[in-house]
């Protein structure tokens, strides 16, 4: 793993612009794999359960269709967030569960977690 610096050490240099070696930004990658109305919730669901089905995530996001459910499934494996296998079986049946990206992708969850607990009274539902 990279050596990534502190959050002290990033608070100072982002005033001054944080940039790859290529003089990117690394933020904005990541935010157009998070950007969506579902992706976040869905790979949400991907740090409860170690591999989940489609019905499951279905139940525990109600407010998705089913066609927007398998749009953003398919884009989070074409992210290379999630992995996909297709068991033909009797009945046949599909799985789903983080790739190795994927699960470097936890960390921001929990922080995000904290930041709920901390903040459960001052943010809008």
């Amino acid at each position: 793993m990279k050596n990534i610096m502190s959050y002290e050490e990033y608070l100072v240099k982002v005033k001054e612009g944080i940039l790859t070696k290529d003089g990117k930004c690394p933020v904005t990658p990541v935010l157009k794999v998070l950007q969506g109305k579902w992706k976040s919730q869905v790979l949400y669901e991907f740090c409860v359960y170690d591999t989940v089905r489609f019905g499951q995530i279905k139940k525990d996001i109600p407010e998705i269709t089913n066609t927007m459910l398998t749009t953003t499934l398919r884009e989070l494996e074409d992210d290379g967030l999630i992995k996909r296998q297709q068991f033909n079986e009797i009945p046949p049946h599909v799985e789903y569960s983080f790739t190795e990206l994927g699960k470097d992708m936890m960390p921001i969850f929990y922080a995000v977690m904290v930041f709920g607990f901390k903040h459960e009274n001052d943010l809008k539902e």
